[in-house]
């Protein structure tokens, strides 16, 4: 089932409006304040689809934004705004305020059929992280992977940090470029060009990159990446009105899209 895009716009000002106000510029007083949030304390499991997102040890230089740690930023304002809308477009029973943080050492990790993880350029990857991210995906968990950059700015590592982190989890990983034809991006909307993508402050066009089961292109993904892009940007600002509702729109399909699909494939 597809939606036509003025309805997504309606839903997109459901998710923002309360909090819109005195917030123009997308700057947030109170979210300067927010502390870095214990890791692992998450809502009791209640049946309902919660969106986890990984905390990594930050490499030095990490702590650019607001001194909180990469895999942060965000958090918990993209995620549950995205969950809102997840909410009132599909059947996926969400619990909407549920979003929590896990390290990939937790072996609660495993209750959670989906896991989302930014700015891996800063990843310090711990042994234990790469053999249980190994074995989660060979228990069929899925992976979104975004907020992460090409090198020579802010973002560290670009692609190779990342591809070197993974090495360790699946030596013979072989990420390929996606293309608009893959079945991610029909899932729920249709995307029909990345030329649509919205860019927050990125240079140049974003890369969808995917990891298929067994490197083979005609199995399901297990990781699907949003490279030099941050789709989880628009998710936070859509409470700010910081960037235009159509834009919002595009990055909210996208994220509805790779849930549906990691959650049904």
């Amino acid at each position: 089932m597809r939606l036509r895009a003025p309805l997504v716009v309606c839903l997109v000002l459901v998710a923002g409006v309360a909090f819109a106000q005195g917030r123009r510029w997308g700057f947030d007083p109170w979210q300067r304040l927010r502390p870095v949030p214990a890791v692992g304390e998450n809502a009791p499991y209640d049946g309902r689809f919660a969106f986890v997102r990984v905390a990594y040890e930050t490499a030095e230089g990490g702590y650019w934004y607001r001194g909180q740690p990469a895999w942060m930023h965000g958090y918990p304002i993209a995620e549950r705004n995205l969950m809102r809308i997840m909410d009132a477009l599909t059947t996926l029973r969400v619990n909407v305020d549920a979003a929590g943080t896990l390290s990939l050492e937790d072996p609660e990790i495993f209750k959670y059929p989906l896991i989302y993880i930014i700015e891996v350029g800063w990843w310090m990857m711990t042994d234990r992280e790469a053999e249980n991210l190994r074995a989660y995906l060979d228990k069929g968990g899925f992976v979104i992977v975004d907020d992460f950059k090409l090198p020579g700015g802010i973002g560290g590592g670009g692609w190779d940090h990342f591809a070197a982190n993974m090495r360790r989890v699946l030596p013979d990983a072989q990420f390929v470029d996606l293309d608009v034809s893959h079945p991610i991006f029909q899932q729920f909307f249709t995307i029909p060009s990345f030329d649509i993508v919205p860019q927050a402050y990125n240079a140049g066009r974003p890369y969808f990159i995917g990891l298929h089961r067994h490197n083979d292109p005609t199995e399901p993904l297990q990781m699907v990446v949003f490279y030099n892009t941050d789709i989880s940007q628009f998710w936070e600002w859509s409470e700010r009105g910081f960037r235009s509702i159509e834009e919002t729109n595009e990055a909210y399909k996208l994220g509805v899209n790779a849930i549906l699909y990691g959650l049904t494939h």
